[in-house]
């Protein structure tokens, strides 16, 4: 015998009440039928049902409606229920609800069809408007209305469900609306309706898009909304579905408003996201590009990483480095060996400048250094009563333990308890929230710290080339998501140049948004790669070469090479999201960055390219001949300290030429 299913009480309340006979015109309470009205999780379903309490029926066998199919029915255990608090919910808090991130799911659950005569609630007793229950996901929308009891206004609310049924109007005479909704904003989006102020619609989330980042984090037993509004990146880190599903379901909406025109979505995308400036054109967020003919694809070769050897002869006898664009064109075609990272990856981040001696690193180091401690030293001496005083800095505090304790614990630096490298990670993200304590700590940090820590060695020259670091990825982390609404635009931008016919089948798909992407973007591509072939992309990355924003091109690289895969096997909105994410891994820094590089020679030589596309590389275009049309790459390590430095870019025979310092401030890596 099967296991008995069991059912978790999300939302239960006792008072409310409905007409027995569908009459809305008499609402008096003599005229309405008192019941329990509960929302239960059962099965991977979320049902709403109203029990009548003084009705004869044993509630343990109401018969439920339409979940699968026509020919599916459930039988649906009630449990003990209990008062609901007194109070009102007028319509302009209601409303106030629908905050930009108040209405992320706290859980998400499988939509399903119902097909038997769009009824969805079946009734299991004679008297069939007495009680039923009707599946979340059937809900299209509720409106507020004003009820009447004894001469008195009262709430009700009225569930329209898909199709053109509704629900029986139910009436809060003893309070609970407010309570409601809230339990409805934990299992399905709610936003307003343009025509209607006082109707809210709903959609349900998607359960296999919930499940399929789960292994992000293991971070289950904190509220999803608390964290959300408290810190997005904690949330959007570890539960980057829900997130997307969210964002999904704010374009998609309901069923009835499914085929939006392009500027009633643009007004929905500033409306979620503000500050996010929408071109209501043919397609929401982004110029119209029309075809453009990028000729054939060159063909490109990696090089062998510089070695100790070869840096050292770049320096002369003051230590100073000399030819540094060809140092770093020879960095970017072949990355750099280990034992040179640690010297390395100070210049390629900015910590140290490209024209400095010896003599000025030793001093620089000397400052730095002080100024480090310092820093330290305020978290260190904040006594146990000042702790418990400062909430900001306990919650940083909590979730770096937390997130020190689980990052990149497979590698052999940091595995095995009391592990000093463990101890370097949460030293240097405390201090880094003193260094910038209006950003704090964000998960994710921990992952573009855990590589730094393990090249230098050093707790100091880790700290400022990871501050470094944060100065390029900090749009990313900031509550407002900036840098990733830039990031994504952008990217789609480049897909849609590159492959109009991939963009399309995106779109058919409901994926057009690339939120699969996400990840990808807010870390880059920690998560994607080995460890090692990260600090090869990384470092790769850093020189700046060849121009702007090379990652969103290294993007569009991986999306080319599974193009075909996602096409052919015509695969779904779902099976997009899990096959994006189980390239985790499986993917070949080499290849994706000698394809990166190839998609770039391919877009410099084109000719008429679209502005927006010539924005986001940095494309020089100033100059007629297509010789010295070229792509204005930044220089990405001295770019941090905003000095006059050497700055360098790649034509389109591969070769380097100076470039002024007011480009300094475009790098690479910038959103």
């Amino acid at each position: 015998m099967a296991a008995e299913s069991s059912v978790k009480v999300l939302f239960e309340l006792e008072g409310v009440f409905v007409h027995p006979s569908g009459d809305e015109e008499d609402t008096e309470e003599d005229f309405l039928v008192c019941g329990s009205l509960r929302i239960v999780e059962k099965d991977s379903d979320v049902m709403m049902e109203f029990t009548p309490l003084e009705d004869s029926v044993d509630p343990s066998h109401i018969l439920c409606a339409a979940k699968d199919s026509s020919s599916v029915m459930e039988w649906v255990q009630c449990g003990n229920q209990r008062p609901g608090e007194r109070g009102q919910w007028p319509l302009e808090i209601q409303q106030s609800y629908e905050t930009e991130w108040d209405l992320i799911n706290a859980a998400s659950f499988k939509k399903k069809a119902c097909v038997a005569g769009q009824g969805s609630v079946t009734a299991g007793h004679e008297q069939s408007g007495r009680f039923f229950s009707v599946s979340v996901s059937q809900l299209a929308a509720v409106t507020l209305r004003d009820g009447c009891c004894r001469h008195r206004k009262t709430p009700a609310l009225v569930f329209a469900l898909k199709g053109s049924s509704t629900l029986p109007s139910l009436h809060f005479h003893q309070g609970g609306s407010k309570e409601l909704l809230d339990s409805l904003m934990g299992v399905a989006t709610l936003s307003k309706c343009a025509e209607d102020e006082s109707r809210l619609l709903i959609s349900s989330p998607n359960k296999f898009l919930s499940q399929s980042f789960e292994n992000l984090a293991d971070d289950n037993n904190f509220g999803l909304v608390h964290k959300f509004r408290k810190d997005p990146y904690v949330t959007t880190l570890g539960r980057f579905s829900k997130v997307t599903n969210y964002i999904f379901d704010a374009f998609k909406g309901t069923e009835e408003q499914h085929q939006r025109p392009p500027e009633e979505v643009a007004n929905l995308l500033g409306e979620i996201i503000p500050g996010l400036e929408i071109n209501q054109q043919e397609e929401p967020g982004f110029e119209v590009v029309t075809r453009v003919d990028l000729g054939p694809r060159p063909q490109v070769s990696r090089s062998v990483p510089v070695s100790a050897d070869t840096w050292n002869g770049h320096q002369d006898q003051d230590g100073r480095l000399m030819h540094i664009a060809r140092l770093r064109e020879s960095i970017f075609r072949g990355g750099l060996c280990h034992a040179v990272r640690k010297e390395a990856w100070k210049f390629l981040l900015g910590y140290f400048p490209w024209n400095s001696t010896l003599d000025e690193r030793k001093s620089l180091r000397r400052s730095k250094t002080d100024e480090y401690f310092r820093m330290k030293l305020q978290w260190k001496s904040v006594s146990e009563e000042q702790e418990r005083r400062n909430s900001r800095l306990r919650d940083y505090k909590s979730l770096i333990e937390k997130d020190v304790n689980r990052t990149d614990r497979s590698n052999r630096f940091y595995e095995g308890l009391d592990n000093p490298g463990l101890v370097l990670l949460h030293d240097i993200l405390m201090t880094y929230c003193m260094y910038d304590f209006d950003l704090g700590y964000v998960q994710g940090m921990s992952d573009l710290l855990s590589p730094i820590v393990f090249v230098m060695e050093n707790e100091v020259d880790a700290f400022w080339c990871f501050v470094c670091f944060m100065e390029h990825m900090h749009q990313n982390f900031e509550e407002q998501m900036q840098g990733m609404k830039t990031q994504l635009i952008q990217l789609s931008t480049l897909l849609r140049l590159l492959d109009p016919s991939f963009c399309s089948y995106l779109e058919s798909q409901d994926s057009g948004y690339l939120y699969f992407c996400f990840r990808w973007l807010l870390i880059r591509f920690k998560r994607e790669f080995s460890f090692h072939d990260i600090l090869r992309l990384w470092e790769v990355m850093w020189t700046g070469l060849p121009c702007r924003n090379f990652h969103l091109l290294l993007c569009c690289a991986i999306l080319d090479s599974e193009k075909s895969k996602i096409m052919e096997e015509k695969f779904g909105f779902n099976e997009i999201l899990k096959h994006v994410n189980e390239l985790s891994m499986k993917l070949d820094v080499e290849e994706i960055l000698q394809k990166g590089e190839s998609i770039w020679l391919q877009i410099n030589k084109c000719q008429g390219l679209p502005q927006s596309v010539i924005n986001i590389l940095a494309l020089d275009r100033c100059d007629s001949s297509a010789e010295s049309a070229a792509a204005a790459a930044p220089a990405a390590a001295g770019a941090l300290h905003r000095g006059d430095r050497a700055c360098a870019c790649a034509n389109s025979n591969g070769h380097l030429r100076a470039m002024d310092s007011q480009h300094l401030s475009k790098v690479a890596f910038m959103s």
